[in-house]
């Protein structure tokens, strides 16, 4: 065998790996869903009300993982589909130098029908106006969440919360 063909998986390879697979587990949800789909026609199950939102998205993460993230309504439970009430919206977080930011799109929502509460960790927006939301956003760094500020303007939610300032190396204690 040639050393061409020994050499490591560049880049390209691994991302097209990364498509390939997807397109199976999106293959096997899609036969899953038409399963289910056929069952409520014959009067099986109860299938809930539209819409069925499904998506993913693949960005590379800053240590070069690639990382993949999920959002609409439908999740795979016990190798099933699963149709929920909330739907997932789609949500970036960015870490700048002092703040984090959060911003996600919640299309239809009204303003006074959005709750977002904050911990030090964590973000949980919901908002409910004909559709229902819910996201839970994991924060890359402590925040102080009485730093917060949300606006919302053409569907998209922004949320901005300072940093918490990293405690000092500790306080030296006299041993007597």
């Amino acid at each position: 065998m040639s050393w061409f063909r020994r050499r490591r998986k560049s880049f390209f390879d691994i991302i097209e790996d990364i498509f390939r697979e997807f397109e199976e587990e999106f293959r096997e949800l899609e036969e899953e869903f038409e399963k289910l789909a056929s069952r409520v026609q014959s009067g099986g199950e109860e299938l809930g009300k539209g819409p069925y939102i499904y998506g993913v998205r693949i960005t590379i993460g800053p240590d070069g993982v690639p990382k993949v993230e999920e959002f609409g309504n439908i999740r795979m439970a016990r190798g099933r589909p699963q149709i929920r009430e909330e739907m997932e919206p789609l949500v970036d977080v960015i870490e700048r130098d002092d703040e984090v930011w959060i911003v996600a799109d919640i299309p239809g929502a009204s303003k006074d029908k959005i709750k977002v509460r904050a911990t030090e960790d964590k973000v949980v927006i919901k908002a409910e106006n004909g559709k229902k939301y819910y996201k839970e956003v994991e924060l890359p760094a402590k925040v102080d969440p009485k730093s917060a500020k949300a606006s919302y303007r053409n569907g998209v939610l922004e949320i901005k919360l300072r940093k918490v300032k990293p405690a000092e190396e500790g306080t030296e204690v006299k041993v007597e």
